[in-house]
């Protein structure tokens, strides 16, 4: 997943078009969209990787890094019995 920021509505909008054209040439894939009509954001599905483009208000809004953003905090911890302690390096002595 990628995202991006655009300058303006047209800006977005045509990033998402020449990223699906750009595909197209090179990989023969048609990519697919969402939010193409009003420009304020645009999907870009090009089947392995997808692009989110926004507007600078929109993509603050939605704010898909905070909700993909690794928290340990967030995670349950797991049981001290099932943790298992980290292997120990050998030491090797030095030869002469």
């Amino acid at each position: 997943m990628i995202l991006a920021t655009g300058r303006s509505s047209r800006h977005v909008t045509s990033l998402g078009e020449l990223l699906g054209d750009t595909l197209h040439k090179h990989s023969g894939r048609h990519a697919r969209y969402e939010g193409r009509e009003n420009g304020d954001w645009v999907l870009t599905d090009c089947g392995d990787i997808i692009v989110h483009l926004f507007r600078d208000e929109v993509r603050s809004f939605y704010n898909l890094e905070k909700m993909w953003a690794y928290d340990d905090e967030a995670l349950p911890k797991a049981p001290a019995a099932a943790r298992k302690p980290a292997p120990r390096k050998r030491k090797v002595a030095a030869t002469a």
